[in-house]
C-alpha cells in the first residue's frame, strides 16, 4: 500500500511524504515541503494554486492508494483554522479529481501512533520516523517528517483494522447521531469522495 501523507500549514510550508508498506517493512519514496514564495503569499488564490498543482503532481508521479492528512486542531484561532480549512479543501479537491481516499487523523492520534506519547515534540518525531523507516537520516524539514508520520499513522490504522477485523474508518459525512455515539471512538474521519 502507498499513501501520501500531508501535514497542511496556515502560513509555514505544507509538509508532504510518500511512504510504502510492504508487509511488514515500511519505505519513504519522496518527502519535502511546499515553501510558498513571497510573491504568492500575497495572493491567497495563487498560493493554494500551488498546493493544488503539487498534489496533483505527487499524485501522478506517485499513485498512491490514499491520502492522509492531519485534521484541523480545534484550539487554533479563527483565522488560522481558516486558512488551513481553505488548504485542506484543495486536498479533497485533488483527491476528488484523482479519484483518491482521504482519510484524517488528529495531532495525537498522530503523535502517539508513531513515538507512543500524544504529546511528542517534533525533534521526537523525526528520530522515530528515521527509525520507522529505517532512513540514513532524519529527515528534513520538521513539516515533512510531520507528513511522514501521518502516512505511518495511517498504514498502522489500516493494519490493526486488517488484523483484528476493527470496523474500518467512517466516512465524515455522517448524521449527528451516529457522530454522538461514535465521539469516544479513536478512528480516523474518512471523507469519502462521490465522483
Amino acid at each position: 500500500m502507498r499513501v501520501l501523507g500531508l501535514d497542511p500549514a496556515a502560513a509555514g510550508p505544507t509538509g508532504y511524504g510518500i511512504v510504502e508498506a510492504n508487509g511488514r517493512s515500511c519505505r519513504a519514496l519522496h518527502y519535502g515541503a511546499l515553501r510558498v514564495s513571497n510573491k504568492r503569499k500575497l495572493s491567497a488564490g495563487a498560493a493554494l494554486e500551488a498546493v493544488h498543482s503539487l498534489l496533483c503532481d505527487l499524485i501522478r508521479d506517485f499513485s498512491p492508494d490514499a491520502i492522509a492528512v492531519e485534521s484541523i486542531f480545534s484550539a487554533l484561532n479563527v483565522k488560522t483554522a481558516l486558512r488551513l480549512a481553505e488548504v485542506r479543501g484543495v486536498v479533497l479537491l485533488a483527491a476528488a479529481q484523482h479519484h483518491v481516499e482521504v482519510f484524517s487523523y488528529a495531532p495525537r492520534e498522530i503523535k502517539a501512533s508513531v513515538t507512543g506519547y500524544g504529546h511528542a515534540d517534533k525533534r521526537q518525531i523525526q528520530t522515530l520516523v528515521r527509525a520507522l523507516l529505517a532512513m540514513n537520516e532524519i529527515p528534513e524539514p520538521a513539516d515533512a517528517a510531520d507528513a511522514l508520520a501521518v502516512a505511518l499513522c495511517h498504514l498502522q490504522s489500516q493494519e490493526i483494522t486488517r488484523r483484528f477485523g476493527v470496523e474500518p474508518a467512517r466516512p465524515a459525512a455522517r448524521t449527528s447521531a451516529a457522530r454522538a455515539s461514535s465521539a469516544t471512538s479513536s478512528a480516523p474521519s474518512r471523507i469519502s469522495m462521490v465522483p
